[in-house]
Order: structure tokens, then sequence, then C-alpha cells
């Protein structure tokens, strides 16, 4: 058998799914998308390991709004490698303005792998090691006396790198729960209307036409009224990722009932119907499987949605809050617009938020074009 017919016999005897996985190969944008994806998802999950800091430890007043940390080679004309300087206040007697100096009289190396702040890796183990940072100054001084902010410091001195990788774990895992959630509830809500009809589908429309026709803020502010204050962060977590499944769901049932008006007469259903197949089994072994590459391009779309959503809730305040982060927390602190002019690192989360969202849109895009059976 030659190459060229053993090829075209793979490609006409291969599943649907690996026909997409070929198509999805061939999309740069998709591939690079994922790579993204994976490198935020793998930061997210080894946060506390690469931050350098724990964000819930005590932090120098002197690193208060301050600006990215100045990595330097050579200590009075010594080349002695990568280290940095600690900060400190100066008044100016003049102007009585206080501004931050770098003090010169100690430097301290920045190495990898060093010992700092304790925390548990994944929740469970206790570490103290850290991917990087600061090690005793060149006097003998603590490496805590100096930090190294490469994302600058936030209105309490916190280090904002560390607190952008520890909100990529609640801004880049509520809205993924949130869309696995929409994903079943659209399924399932929408294969009955679709499937069903009659009364039943009329019902479930008007449901889905009123939540659609209510706007999403006002609809976000009644439904984080019903959490009570003083929660937990875990509570307000699983509450975060109720409230945005609820909303996100009707796009998903009504791409599914659009499907199964168009499908639940075909002669392979009516065949099963007569051989005493049961109603759900027809639903969820014939009917959903047909489209089921297209309802997960749907949710990979839907994705950037939610996560646009967490951001937008924590950032008007209805979400996560202080002393708990997350990306839109940060944006929330970042709120002032006279704080922004002077301290425009605090800008810096609106960065991750839209490389992510434009990753999952790129995703789902090479997902759509890899579904489609014309292309």
């Amino acid at each position: 058998m030659s190459k060229r017919k053993k090829t075209q016999e793979d490609y006409y005897l291969a599943s649907q799914w690996t026909l997409m996985a070929r198509k999805l190969k061939k999309h740069k944008l998709a591939k690079v998308s994922m790579i993204v994806l994976a490198i935020l998802y793998f930061g997210a999950l080894f946060a506390d390991f690469i931050a350098p800091y724990n964000i819930n430890s005590e932090f120098p007043a002197a690193y208060k709004d301050t600006h990215p940390t100045k990595i330097h080679m050579y200590h009075d004309g010594e080349k002695v490698g990568p280290f940095v300087y600690g900060v400190e206040w100066v008044v100016d007697k003049k102007t009585f303005t206080r501004s931050i100096v770098e003090d010169t009289s100690e430097y301290f190396p920045v190495g990898f792998f060093v010992k700092g702040d304790d925390y548990k890796l994944f929740g469970l183990i206790p570490c103290n090691i850290h991917l990087f940072g600061t090690k005793t100054g060149s006097n003998g001084s603590p490496a805590s006396s100096a930090r190294i902010y490469i994302f600058g410091g936030d209105q309490y001195g916190v280090d904002l790198f560390s607190r952008v990788m520890k909100g990529s774990q609640v801004s880049l895992t509520i809205p993924f729960a949130s869309a696995i959630i929409s994903f079943f509830l659209g399924v399932t809500i929408g294969s009955i209307s679709g499937y069903f009809g009659g009364a039943i589908d009329i019902v479930i429309q008007r449901i889905i036409e009123v939540i659609g026709a209510v706007p999403q803020i006002p609809l976000w502010m009644a439904l984080s009224a019903a959490i009570p204050l003083g929660i937990s962060t875990i509570k307000m977590y699983f509450y975060m990722t109720i409230i945005l499944s609820f909303i996100n769901w009707t796009g998903m049932a009504r791409i599914v009932r659009g499907k199964f008006l168009s499908l639940k007469n075909e002669d392979y259903v009516m065949a099963a119907r007569l051989s005493g197949v049961s109603t759900w089994k027809i639903i969820w072994k014939h009917l959903v499987p047909g489209f089921m590459s297209y309802l997960i391009v749907s949710m990979t779309l839907g994705i950037p949605g939610s996560i646009v959503g967490e951001t937008s809730m924590s950032y008007l305040g209805l979400g996560i809050k202080s002393p708990a982060t997350s990306w839109g927390v940060l944006l929330h602190d970042a709120s002032n617009v006279t704080d922004i002019a002077t301290n425009p690192h605090k800008l810096i989360p609106i960065i991750f938020v839209t490389i992510t969202v434009l990753a999952f849109n790129f995703l789902g895009d090479g997902l759509r074009d890899a579904a489609d059976p014309y292309k």
C-alpha cells in the first residue's frame, strides 16, 4: 500500500476528535495560546513557590508604593553579580516632600531557590523555598532587610508580583470552574427544553429571557448582596463560582436547545425510541455526542467572559475582597487616577487579564475552525 493511499485511509477512518486535533495543530495562534495558558496555569499552581514573598507576612513600610526594584551588577566599581539595595525614605528639608532612595551602604545578592517566608505548597506541604529572592547582605544583615519587587510595591508595601501570582489562583480557577458548571447546567436544561418542547420549553425560555434582560451589574449586585458578611475566602470562592455559573448557563442552553430541535426527529433518534431506549440515554448517548465538539468550543469561548466577570465583580467590590487577592482586587486597589499617575506599575495586572482573555479567545477560534466540517 502506497504512503499516500495509507494517509487517505487514515483520514477517512479517523474519529471526529482526531480530525479536530489535526486541524488544531495547524492553527498557529491556537498553539501559541495553549502554550501561554499552560504557563499561566502552571504559575497559578506553583504560585507560592514562584512568588518571592508570602502576601500575608509583614512588609516594611519603606516599600509602600515603590517602583520596580532596580537590579545592579556593580557595587563600588566592582562586579559582584546581580544584587539589590535596601530602600529608605528621605525628607526634602526645603519642600518637606518624601521620596524613596536606595541605601547603597550594603548590597544584597539575588539568587534562585532561596529560603524565605513559610508557605504550604498545594496547601498541604510545608515549605520555605522560593524560586528567587534576596540573600544575606554584604555586611551580614538578614535577607529580609532588602526586597526584590520586580513589579513594584502596592499601597501597603506588599510585593505586587507576589500578589499577581497569588491572585492568579482565584482569577484563573473561578472562571474555569464556573464555565464547567455552566456547561453542564446549559446542556441539561437546554436538552430538556429542546427535546420535550411544549410547556416545559416555554417556561425554560421565558426564564432565560428574564435572566438575559436584567443588566449584568445590577444582577451581580443583587446576587452578591445575598452573600453573608465576614465569610471565609474559601466560601467566597464558592459563592463567586455559583454566581458566575447562574449568570452564564443561559447561552449554552440556547445553543443546545437549537441543536435538539433540529436533531430530535432524525431517523437514528426515531429508531432509538422505537427500540425502547430511555429518554435520558437518547439525550446523552445519541444526541449530545453528535455536537459535543461545538459545545466544547462554546465553553472555551465562554471562559473569557467569566474571567472578565470575576475581575469586574472584584473590581467593583462585589466579589473577592482584601486581604484575599485576585486580579480584580488588584485593579480595585489601583482605581485612584491620581495614584496611577504616580504609580503606573499598579496597572500591571491588566496585562495578565488581557493576555489570558486573548489566549482563550484565540484557542476558541482555533477549536471552532477545527470543529467546522467544511474546512
